[in-house]
């Protein structure tokens, strides 16, 4: 009697990606080429959109990840861009020589140093703001919008204490003033930097989330807490660094964006966390690829519209974002169960 095999169970079919929102990003381009009319003006126009773009991108790629992973709504997270801005400010200021050198890579390392110190300073403030304000409230959404708002009003007025309630000029270092020209296309040196950057910060986010250990345990442990736990990791522990993670990219965000202005100001960040919950809710609430659509969107939105018609520049945005909701309620890359 021959044995009978046992059945093959279906394989689960993998699911394709979606490339739409993706192609909205190139016919939004396509399309403001004879808008513009001149090829070198509209090549200008999109590379400052996109410097624009990645810039918001790494701004508001922390507070994606704490509410992606963490389920936590941050409105206080302007503060962390804030000590970005200013500590990134303090740097490069105690730094003449550096920055006043015609050499380039004296330039880089002076906004290197600048960057990193951005970066810590925002992360132990972060992480000061998790262990204090954030903590008791978690799972509680409407308490964690008031407190941070409130802890980020407390933040302001303490930078005013420390740097003064008045705008600091912020100038760029020597070597990355000026333009590149491509033809007849010129490109300001430090918007190059940027895209540099923010592509930089995309490709290692999405590599720590998908391919390494800690960002499978940290995407378990919001599935299943206890489970994790059970096998011996201490969550809490992995959220709190997500936390001082997404702290430090807004510190990062707000010294190149400080650059960005060419000033900074006690307010920088509230002023830039309109723009923040416009991408994160254009690209789909805790969506790291949305969130960067949605920022290439935003920067280039921006600057084909603020060229074009200047008085419709600040509502372009908000139409942008209302035309996509209509499109699509949940963003442009929806999370599951969000």
């Amino acid at each position: 009697m021959s044995a009978i095999a046992a059945p093959v169970p279906p394989s689960i079919p993998r699911a394709r990606f979606d490339w739409i929102p993706l192609g909205l990003v190139v016919a939004l381009a396509i399309v403001a080429l004879p808008l513009v009319g001149s090829a070198s003006t509209w090549a200008t126009l999109t590379v400052a959109g996109l410097a624009m773009g990645l810039i918001v991108f790494i701004v508001a790629s922390g507070l994606t990840l704490v509410f992606g992973l963490m389920d936590v709504l941050n409105f206080g997270h302007g503060v962390f861009i804030a000590i970005g801005a200013y500590m990134g400010m303090s740097v490069l200021a105690a730094l003449p020589d550096w920055t006043s050198s015609d050499l380039l890579w004296r330039n880089l390392a002076a906004v290197g140093a600048a960057v990193v110190v951005a970066m810590v300073a925002a992360g132990i403030v972060g992480w000061l703001f998790e262990r204090v304000l954030v903590r008791p409230v978690y799972g509680q959404h409407l308490k964690q919008i008031l407190i941070t708002m409130g802890g980020m009003i407390i933040g302001e007025e303490l930078i005013k204490v420390v740097w003064g309630p008045t705008q600091i000029s912020l100038e760029l270092p020597q070597a990355l003033r000026g333009v590149v020209t491509f033809g007849d296309a010129a490109v300001e040196r430090f918007r190059l930097l940027a895209v540099l950057i923010g592509m930089v910060v995309f490709a290692a986010m999405l590599y720590t989330l998908n391919r390494t250990k800690v960002g499978l345990l940290v995407r378990a442990g919001v599935q299943d807490r206890e489970m994790v736990e059970s096998l011996g990791y201490r969550i809490r522990r992995l959220f709190i660094g997500v936390f001082v993670a997404g702290s430090a990219l807004a510190g990062l965000g707000g010294a190149l964006w400080g650059l960005y202005q060419h000033g900074v100001v006690p307010q920088i960040g509230a002023q830039v966390n309109v723009l923040i919950f416009i991408v994160i809710i254009i690209g789909g609430l805790g969506s790291t690829l949305g969130c960067w659509v949605g920022a290439l969107l935003v920067g280039l939105m921006a600057n084909y519209v603020g060229y074009l018609l200047p008085t419709a520049a600040m509502f372009s945005n908000i139409g942008l974002m209302v035309a996509i909701l209509l499109w699509r309620p949940q963003g442009l890359y929806p999370v599951a169960n969000r």
